[in-house]
C-alpha cells in the first residue's frame, strides 16, 4: 500500500513554477521545515533562474544582487532540483503537473505593466519601462528592442524605485555602467545616447512619491548631471503635510528641498522632478512621440481615505522623443490556472489558490510571490509571504489522499522533458555559464558579462550536440 506524503519513507513531492525569489524563498522554506521531508523541483521558463534579480535588479546595484547567495545555497540542496528552459503551458501544463506532484506552487512574479490609458500611448517611442530594464538586463525576450536614444528630452512617468532606476540608467555616463554587469548591447548603445535630460512625473506629490531616500540621493552624485526641482511644486497641502511624519518620507522632501536650493553646474545632462501633473495624452511628430501633454492636479482625499490626484483643468505641453511609462506591473494569468482579472493575481487566501476569487480551495495547489498578494515590497518582502503559503502546505500535508501525484516518484516529470524539451536546463548546467559569465567578466573588469540570447547560453552548457 502507498504511503501518505506525510509518512516517513514518502517525501512529499513539490513543484515551484517560477525561478525568482519567491520561488526560491517558498523552495527554502519548504526544504527547511523539520515536520515533512520535502522533495522540491523548481521550474523557470529561462535557462537562467533568479527571475527580477537578474533581470529586474539596476546593474550599477550589485549589492542587491547579493541575495543569489542565499539562492546558490538552495540550488544545492540535496532534495531540490532546477528545470530551466521549461515553459509552463507549453513545455508541461497545470493537469500534468497536478498528477505528478503532491503539491504545486505558482510563483511566477508580475511579468507585465499597467497601461496609462491615454490617446497616444501606442506611439512608436512610448514604452513600458519594464522593457526598457529587462533590454539593458539582457532578457532574451527583450534584446532584440530598439529605443531611440537619440533624442535629447526622455520623460519617465512614475515615481517609484523602477522609474529611478531607468532615469538613473539614462543619465549615468557609460563608463561607470561599463564596470556594471549591464547587457553589451545596451552599453553600446547607451555610449550613443543623445538624451541629455529625465523628466521624471509624479501625479501626486513629493510626499506620496514611492522612491526610497538611498535612489533618491543618488541621483546628487551623479557625475556630469544636475538635480532640477521647482520649489514651489514641493509645497504640501494639509493632508501632505500629515503624512510628511513618516521618516522615508521626511527625508525624501529633506533631499528634494536640497536639490530645489543648488544652483545648476551647466553639467551636460539633468534631471528634472515634476509632482502634481499627469500625462493625458501622447502627441505624435514624425510617426511616433513627439511631446507629453500634461494636466496639473490637486490632492482629494477619498472615502477610504486614500490621497487621488484629480485634474484641474491646467494644461502644458512638454517635448520629449522618449516616453517610459512605470505606473506599475501586473499579473499575467497562466494557462488554465484561475485568475483574478481585475487585481492582476491569482485569487488565494492564505495562499491557498481559489477556484475564484469567492470560490473555493483547489486542493494542492498555491500561489506565492507578486503573483499572489499584486506588485507591492521588495525582495526580501518575498520571503515572510513564502513563510505563509508554506505554512498553508505543510498544514494541508497531512490531509492529502494515499495516490495523491508524488506517488509517481521523481522519475516521471524526467521522462517527460527529455521527450519534450531534451533541451531543458539542470543546476549543474545553470552553473557551467554562470561562471562562463564570471570570467569574462573578470578579464573586463566587471562583475560578469552576460550571455543574453536563449542558444549561446545553451550551448555553454553543452546542452547542444550531446547525444
Amino acid at each position: 500500500m502507498t504511503d501518505r506524503p506525510d509518512s516517513p519513507g514518502r517525501p512529499l513531492r513539490v513543484a515551484v513554477i517560477g525561478a525568482g525569489p519567491a520561488g526560491f524563498f517558498t523552495t527554502d522554506a519548504l526544504v527547511k521545515n523539520t515536520s515533512i521531508e520535502a522533495h522540491v523541483d523548481l521550474f523557470e521558463r529561462w535557462p537562467t533562474p533568479y527571475g527580477l534579480v537578474r533581470e529586474g535588479v539596476a546593474p550599477d546595484h550589485q549589492s542587491i544582487k547579493g541575495v543569489t547567495r542565499i539562492f546558490d545555497r538552495v540550488l544545492l540542496h540535496p532534495r531540490v532540483r532546477f528545470f530551466g528552459n521549461v515553459a509552463f503551458g507549453e513545455d508541461v501544463s497545470r493537469s500534468e503537473l497536478t498528477a505528478m506532484y503532491d503539491q504545486v506552487v505558482y510563483a511566477v512574479g508580475a511579468q507585465t505593466d499597467r497601461r496609462m490609458g491615454i490617446p497616444g500611448e501606442d506611439l512608436a517611442g512610448s514604452w513600458p519601462a519594464t522593457e526598457f530594464v529587462r533590454w539593458y538586463n539582457g532578457q532574451p525576450e527583450c534584446v532584440d528592442l530598439a529605443f531611440d536614444l537619440s533624442v535629447e528630452r526622455a520623460v519617465v512617468v512614475g515615481n517609484g524605485n523602477v522609474a529611478v532606476d531607468v532615469a538613473r540608467i539614462l543619465l549615468t555616463h557609460p563608463d561607470v555602467l561599463a564596470r556594471s554587469d549591464i547587457a553589451d548591447h545596451a552599453l553600446e548603445a547607451l555610449r550613443q545616447s543623445q538624451v541629455r535630460e529625465v523628466v521624471m512625473l509624479g501625479r501626486r506629490g513629493p510626499a506620496q512619491a514611492k522612491f526610497t531616500n538611498v535612489e533618491l540621493k543618488e541621483f546628487g552624485t551623479l557625475d556630469g548631471v544636475d538635480v532640477d526641482v521647482a520649489p514651489e511644486e514641493l509645497e504640501l497641502d494639509l493632508d501632505s503635510a500629515g503624512e510628511a511624519g513618516d521618516r522615508r518620507v521626511a527625508r525624501n522632501l529633506e533631499i528634494l528641498h536640497d536639490y530645489a536650493a543648488r544652483v545648476p553646474s551647466g553639467a551636460p545632462r539633468r534631471l528634472r522632478f515634476r509632482f502634481h501633473v499627469s500625462p493625458v495624452e501622447l502627441l505624435s511628430a514624425d510617426g511616433g512621440v513627439g511631446a507629453v501633454r500634461l494636466e496639473r492636479n490637486r490632492l482629494v482625499r477619498t472615502e477610504d481615505g486614500y490621497l487621488s490626484a484629480s485634474g484641474t483643468g491646467e494644461y502644458e505641453t512638454l517635448s520629449a522623443g522618449l516616453v517610459l511609462r512605470s505606473v506599475g506591473y501586473r499579473g499575467v494569468a497562466l494557462p488554465d490556472v484561475p485568475f483574478d482579472d481585475s487585481r492582476g493575481v491569482i485569487p488565494h487566501r492564505l495562499g491557498r489558490l481559489l477556484t475564484s476569487p469567492d470560490g473555493d480551495h483547489a486542493p494542492g495547489e498555491y500561489a506565492a510571490g507578486w503573483i499572489k498578494r499584486g506588485p507591492s515590497g521588495v525582495i526580501g518582502t518575498n520571503k515572510a509571504c513564502a513563510a505563509e503559503t508554506v505554512a498553508s502546505m505543510i498544514e494541508d500535508a497531512g490531509r492529502l489522499p494515499v495516490e495523491s501525484g508524488g506517488a509517481e516518484g521523481p522519475d516521471a516529470i524526467l521522462a517527460m522533458l527529455s521527450d519534450r524539451c531534451p533541451d531543458y536546463v539542470t543546476a549543474d548546467d545553470w552553473r557551467r555559464l554562470d561562471e562562463a559569465e564570471a570570467r569574462r567578466g573578470e578579464a573586463e573588469g566587471r562583475p560578469r558579462v552576460k550571455v543574453v540570447r536563449v542558444d549561446e547560453m545553451l550551448d555553454l552548457m553543452r546542452k547542444r550536440g550531446e547525444g
